[in-house]
This record gives C-alpha cells, sequence and structure tokens, in this order.
C-alpha cells in the first residue's frame, strides 16, 4: 500500500502521513525503474564548534533530543555522514589551530580542542546511529604562519614553501580523529577557494588547486596510512563548478588522486552544471558539501524549507550523490560565529529559554534522508500536464520513494504511474512530498 507522507505551509503538516482520494487526475508523474542513474551515499550536517558548544548549554536531555532528532535510525532523520572543520571556521567561538607557530615539523600537533565539544558530539550521534558516520574534513584557513597574508581571516595564500607542511598537516588530522575511532572518508582540499572572507579563508586559483593536489596532497595521502580517503576538489558554489573541476580533473597526474566535487548552494542554482561536470567526468563523485539560510535565525519561515527541498531536487537529478547540511544547530542568534557571519540552521537551540526549534528546513532534509536509504539509486521520472518539481529512487530493497514539491499556490491532482500500478493523490499548494510505493 502506497504512503504519502506530507509538509505543507497551508494545510501545517509536518512530515505527516496524509490520505488524499482526488476526484480527478489532472497529470501523470511515469517512473521507469529500468532506467538507473547515481547511487545514493546519504544525507548529513556539519559538527561545526558552534553546533556543540551551543548542545553544551543545553540542558542534557535537550542535548540528547536535538542529536536523536538528526540520527535515530527510526524516529530522526537517519543521518549518516557528517563534517568536520580542520583548525577554526566562522562558526568556531575564535580563530584556532592545532600547531605551535612556526612548528613546521608539526611535532606540536594537538587536537585537544576538538575533544571538548566537537569530539563528544560526535561520539554521541554514533551511539544514536548505532553506527559510524562517514566524515567528510575540509579545512576554512591554514595557520597563519603559513600564509601570504599572516592571518588566518581576510583570504590570503597559501605560502609555497609550505606546501608540504600542509599536506601533512591533513593526514596528522586523519591521523588524530582515526585514534579517537573517528572515521574520515574524504577531505576537501579547501573550504570555498574563491572567496575572500572576512573569517578564516584562504585563496587558491583552479591552477593553484591542481598544483597542490598533484604534488603535494594527493602523493602525501597516497602514501600515508590513509590512502583509501577520498579528496574532494572545489568545495565552492555551482556558478563556476565545471570551469573549477576542469581545470583540475583534465590534469592526468592530478586526476587520480581526485574523488569527486564538493558544491555550496550560494549564489547559483544552476544546477545543471552538475550534469555537465559528471557527463565530462563520470567516474568522479558530486557531493553537495554546505548549504545553509544566510542573515540569522528565521524560526517559523516556510520558504527555508522549501529553498533546501527546490536545492535538494535541483542537485541530486543531476548525479549529485550525498547531500551534507552545514552546522547541525545553532543558538538563538544563529551562532556562535566568530565574525558575526550568523545564519540559521534546522535545529535552533535556544540557550536562554531552553527549549529547541524545529525548523521548516528540517522536515524538508527529512523528506529525502527518513526515506532514501544508503545505496538507493535514482531512477527515471517524468511528469506530464504540470511541472512540479521531483526525483524518483528504488531503494536496495526495491520500493520506489519519489519526492515531489509544489511551490506553487495551486493544488495538483496526479497519478503516480509505476510498474502498471497507479497511484492518486493530491499535491497540495506550497508542499513537499515523500510518497513510498
Amino acid at each position: 500500500m502506497a504512503k504519502h507522507y506530507e509538509t505543507s505551509l497551508h494545510e501545517g503538516k509536518r512530515l505527516d502521513r496524509v490520505e488524499y482520494k482526488p476526484s480527478k487526475t489532472t497529470s501523470t508523474l511515469r517512473i521507469n525503474k529500468e532506467k538507473q542513474f547515481q547511487s545514493m551515499l546519504g544525507f548529513g550536517g556539519a559538527f561545526s564548534e558552534a553546533a556543540a558548544y551551543t548542545l553544551s548549554l543545553m540542558p542534557e536531555s535537550l542535548r540528547e533530543e536535538a542529536l536523536k532528532a538528526y540520527f535515530d535510525p527510526k524516529e530522526g532523520l537517519k543521518y549518516n555522514l557528517g563534517r568536520v572543520h580542520i583548525n577554526s571556521c566562522d562558526f568556531a567561538l575564535e580563530n584556532y589551530t592545532y600547531v605551535k607557530e612556526g612548528d613546521k615539523s608539526l611535532e606540536s600537533f594537538d587536537i585537544s580542542r576538538e575533544k571538548q565539544w566537537v569530539i563528544p558530539m560526535i561520539k554521541d550521534a554514533e551511539r544514536i546511529r548505532g553506527g559510524k558516520i562517514d566524515l567528510l574534513a575540509s579545512p576554512w584557513s591554514p595557520p597563519a604562519w603559513m600564509k601570504s597574508s599572516g592571518t588566518m581571516n581576510n583570504g590570503g595564500k597559501l605560502l609555497a614553501e609550505y606546501n608540504q607542511t600542509w599536506a601533512d598537516y591533513y593526514v596528522k588530522f586523519i591521523e588524530a580523529y582515526d585514534q579517537e575511532d573517528l572515521n574520515i572518508f574524504t577531505i576537501s582540499v579547501q573550504n570555498e577557494p574563491a572567496a575572500v572572507q572576512t573569517w578564516d579563508s584562504c585563496e587558491y586559483t583552479a591552477e593553484e588547486e591542481r598544483d597542490f593536489v598533484r604534488d603535494y596532497l594527493g602523493p602525501t595521502l597516497k602514501n600515508s596510512d590513509y590512502s583509501d580517503i577520498g579528496i574532494v576538489i572545489w568545495d565552492h558554489n555551482r556558478d563556476i563548478l565545471v570551469e573549477r573541476a576542469t581545470t583540475v580533473l583534465e590534469d592526468k597526474k592530478a586526476n587520480p588522486y581526485v574523488w569527486g566535487t564538493g558544491i555550496h548552494w550560494y549564489v547559483s542554482e544552476a544546477f545543471e552544471n552538475l550534469s555537465e561536470v559528471h557527463n565530462r567526468f563520470p567516474d568522479k563523485h558530486l557531493l553537495f558539501t554546505e548549504g545553509c539560510i544566510e542573515g540569522g535565525v528565521q524560526p517559523g519561515s516556510f520558504t527555508t524549507g522549501e529553498r533546501y527541498a527546490r536545492n535538494m531536487i535541483g542537485d541530486i537529478s543531476n548525479w549529485c550523490e550525498g547531500y551534507l547540511d552545514w552546522n547541525l544547530v545553532l543558538n538563538e542568534y544563529g551562532g556562535p560565529n566568530h565574525v558575526g557571519n550568523y545564519c540559521d540552521a534546522p535545529i535552533i537551540a535556544d540557550t536562554k529559554q531552553k527549549k529547541l526549534i524545529y525548523n521548516s528546513s528540517y522536515y524538508a532534509i527529512g523528506h529525502f534522508s527518513k526515506f532514501v536509504e544508503v545505496g538507493a539509486k535514482r531512477i527515471g521520472s517524468v511528469i506530464e500536464g504540470n511541472t512540479l518539481s521531483h526525483v524518483a529512487f528504488e531503494n536496495p530493497n526495491g520500493e520506489v520513494v519519489v519526492v515531489i514539491q509544489n511551490e506553487t499556490e495551486t493544488a495538483e491532482q496526479i497519478s503516480i504511474s509505476v510498474d502498471d500500478n497507479a497511484f492518486d493523490t493530491i499535491i497540495q499548494p506550497r508542499s513537499i512530498s515523500t510518497i513510498i510505493l
């Protein structure tokens, strides 16, 4: 029997199961299970210092509730992926690194700071999940003394004399997390390498990123005990995705070191750029590595969830294999953030009133992560009669999952056809639906 789950603006639903019996169907969504695309790696969010610190200020029962809301395989969003920052990022309490000033040998390397908030949060998430979480590790900036600018903030470049030291730094970080029994499965070269930010940032041209991967990071990782860990390039917006990925991946020596390309959603919704990269380099992965609502908290907003669903459908329909949200939790201001770059998160932990606020984005993500299993295949789907956004999957157990978004103010009566069977339902105005067949 088909199941229909809905999150809607006007109906007030939040991942609720619904039953609609349309008087007639005006359009048909046809599923073709024979037409298969990428396998899904899963869904998750970032264990930033801001998220971990914020949860540490909450009563233990609410901290546990928030982690269960994301990682519980039955009651939560079933997250299996996570992201961590190497050194500080904007969503840290301050600038910090793991080594002493000028320690080119990295003998002073120490991640004790991460053991205060971040690593305990990951450990508890794994306990709740009942299994390992695959982590992407990304640097926002090398230590200030390795950079042309002499500061971690406001851009600057990695000095050539520290190329090997910085490559060794990634391996040190991976090793330190491994010693904590945590699983880093990919690292990105640099978070947002084309952006000069007022917070932790470092600039690479496409050619500089290519050369660093080819001549330093790739060989260093390959010759370490962690040669199975993949390298993610770009880790930035879709607008110049094709140009950046092509510059690195067309290099015959750099290409073998690269696992795939990371995408953020800021600036552009040019989803077709993902397909262009896939078509040029079909053996490489595409992973959404960051997205959030900018400008502070927006409790009660439905458009934030719509942005998530629209971007997830758009990216996954163009070969994206997994989705990593940004901060798992933020406080009532959308921080803490050491430069005041406040943002929203799917769960807001109000540290003053000691309560959790679940935003529409939380439910939007759930329309995918709760129902699309790791290893699910995206399958063919075509709609006739309207322009509803949609994407379809076949789970490893054979069930079909369809996510449909209606951003209009008009209800659509639709028939979903698969294997000569049909399921008729109504897609409400301003809604996100998941239908299990």
